[in-house]
């Protein structure tokens, strides 16, 4: 399977399909035309990729780059992202990043306050 990424991503992202037990055998995929820019080789050829968890139902739709093989992999990325938050809910790495912004903007925040009271 080519992703159009370096080997050392391609088996990272392997490994965390494995860890979440999502198998190539349960994923659908289908290839429609991109829109936005890209002029007419977005127009031309079908490098939006449609992934379908079978399963789950989850459903990714990938555009961000002008290469199918680019979409694909991230496309399969985005999925692991979206069963990561399902199934950990509060601790899935997405919702401890989330968590880590905010703090920081509420410390921000206490600064200014603490700084305008001065």
């Amino acid at each position: 399977m080519n992703l159009g990424v370096t080997e050392k991503k391609q088996a990272e992202l392997e490994a965390r399909m494995a860890a979440l037990g999502l198998r190539e055998q349960d994923l659908q995929e289908k290839y429609v035309r991109s829109s936005g820019p890209g002029g007419q080789k977005v127009n031309k050829t079908s490098s939006c990729v449609l992934l379908t968890h079978v399963p789950s139902g989850v459903q990714v739709k990938m555009q961000t780059e002008r290469s199918q093989a680019l979409n694909r992999y991230h496309a399969r990325k985005r999925l692991c992202e979206l069963v990561e938050a399902e199934r950990l809910g509060a601790r899935s790495p997405a919702a401890l990043a989330a968590e880590k912004i905010r703090k920081q903007k509420q410390r921000r925040q206490r600064r200014r306050r603490a700084k305008k009271a001065d």
